[in-house]
C-alpha cells in the first residue's frame, strides 16, 4: 500500500509545470509504463494551457489552452518553441521549429519526435507572442506589451492638454540638449516627476540660469520617449524600443515609477538570447526582481546550458559580486542527492 501511495504522489509531482515570464518547463520524473501523460492546467497571458505527452512508435508532444468560455470566445494565437531534453549536464535537446498557429483544442498542434525518452526529462515551452484572436475574423492582436496599465493612471483630460504642452511647448521655459539635437520642456512638471530636476531648478545651478539641462548621454528620440513618459503620453511601441535608455534615465534622475515600470517589462520577455544582458542591468540598476528572475531562468530552469557561448565573455565583464551570487545560486540549485 506504501508502495501504490508513493507511485501516485510522484504522479501528481509530475504534473505540475513550472512558469516565469513566457517559458513554461514541465519535468517529468519517469514515463514508466505509461503510453499517455497530460500536464496541470498553467497559465501563460490570460489563457490556461496543458502540454501533453503520448508514448507510442513515436513520442508525440500537444500544446493546448484549457477548454472554456475564455478560449472559445477568444481563442489564442500563438507563437512559440519546443524543447525536449534529458535531465542531466550532458542533455541534448529536440527543439522545435517556431510555430505560429490559432489554437483551441488538442489536435491543433501535434509535434511528433522520432524518439522516446527514459528515466527524467524536461518539456519547454516558450510563449514568442500570445494574440487574441475575434471570432468576427478580425486581425488578431498581441497581448504584449499591454497598453492599458500607463494611461489608466491619470485623468484622460489632463494628460491631453500636457500632451499639448509638450507637442506644442506652450509656455515652454527650458531647453533640453540630447546626443543629436534638443527639445523644448517645462520646469515645473519637470521638477515634479524628478527630485533631481526640482534641485536643479530650486538652487543656483546653472540649470536654473540658463534654463539649458543637458541630458547628452540620451539620443533626441530616446529623450523624446523620456518626456512623453513624464507628460503621460508616451506610446507602448515607443516605450518598448527604448526601455534601456529610459531605465537607465530613470535611475538618474530619480523617476522611481519609471524605473518600476522598465523593469517589469525587462522581466515581462526573458529570453537565452538577452538574459545575460538583463542580469547585467538588473545588477548595474540595483534590480531585485528582475535579477532573480534571470537567475532562476537561467538556473531553475536549466537556461544556462543554451548561453555556453557567451558565458566567458559576460563572466570576464561581470562585477565581482554578481559572480559570487550566481556561484551561491548554482551551490542552491545543484544540491547532490
Amino acid at each position: 500500500m506504501n508502495s501504490s501511495s508513493g507511485s501516485s504522489n510522484i504522479a501528481v509531482a509530475d504534473s505540475k509545470v513550472e512558469t516565469i515570464s513566457r517559458l513554461a518547463q514541465w519535468r517529468i520524473e519517469s514515463f514508466g509504463l505509461c503510453t499517455y501523460r497530460r500536464s496541470d492546467a498553467f497559465k501563460v497571458g490570460i489563457w490556461n494551457w496543458f502540454l501533453s505527452v503520448e508514448k507510442n512508435r513515436y513520442m508525440y508532444i500537444r500544446l493546448f489552452p484549457e477548454p472554456c468560455r475564455l478560449s472559445k470566445e477568444h481563442p489564442p494565437v500563438a507563437k512559440f518553441v519546443l524543447r525536449v531534453s534529458n535531465v542531466g549536464p550532458g542533455r541534448r535537446p529536440y527543439i522545435s521549429p517556431v510555430h505560429e498557429r490559432l489554437l483551441r483544442t488538442s489536435e491543433d498542434f501535434v509535434w511528433p519526435i522520432d524518439s522516446t525518452f527514459h528515466g527524467k526529462f524536461i518539456i519547454d515551452v516558450e510563449f514568442l507572442d500570445l494574440k487574441i484572436s475575434p471570432l468576427n475574423g478580425g486581425e488578431a492582436s498581441s497581448i504584449w506589451p499591454n497598453e492599458g496599465t500607463m494611461q489608466s493612471l491619470a485623468n484622460k483630460s489632463s494628460l491631453r492638454c500636457l500632451s499639448r504642452m509638450l507637442e506644442e511647448g506652450i509656455h515652454a521655459d527650458v531647453t533640453i540638449k540630447t546626443a543629436d539635437g534638443t527639445l523644448k520642456a517645462h520646469k515645473a512638471v519637470l521638477a515634479a516627476s524628478s527630485p533631481v530636476f526640482q534641485s536643479m531648478f530650486m538652487h543656483d545651478l546653472r540649470e536654473k540660469e540658463s534654463s539649458i539641462v543637458d541630458i547628452e548621454d540620451m539620443s533626441l528620440e530616446a529623450c523624446s520617449a523620456l518626456l512623453s513618459y513624464i507628460y503621460g503620453a508616451i506610446k507602448q511601441e515607443d516605450f518598448w524600443k527604448h526601455r534601456l535608455s529610459l531605465l537607465g534615465a530613470a535611475n538618474k534622475y530619480d523617476i522611481a515609477d519609471l524605473k518600476e515600470c522598465c523593469e517589469e517589462s525587462l522581466l515581462e520577455d526573458i529570453s537565452s538570447s538577452n538574459v545575460l544582458e538583463r542580469l547585467q542591468e538588473a545588477w548595474l540598476y540595483q534590480l531585485n526582481k528582475l535579477k532573480k528572475g534571470c537567475l532562476t531562468y537561467l538556473f531553475d530552469f536549466g537556461k544556462i546550458y543554451d548561453v555556453r557561448d557567451d558565458i566567458n565573455s559576460f563572466f570576464q565583464h561581470a562585477d565581482r559580486e554578481l559572480m559570487v551570487e550566481m556561484f551561491q545560486e548554482v551551490l542552491t540549485v545543484w544540491k547532490p542527492v
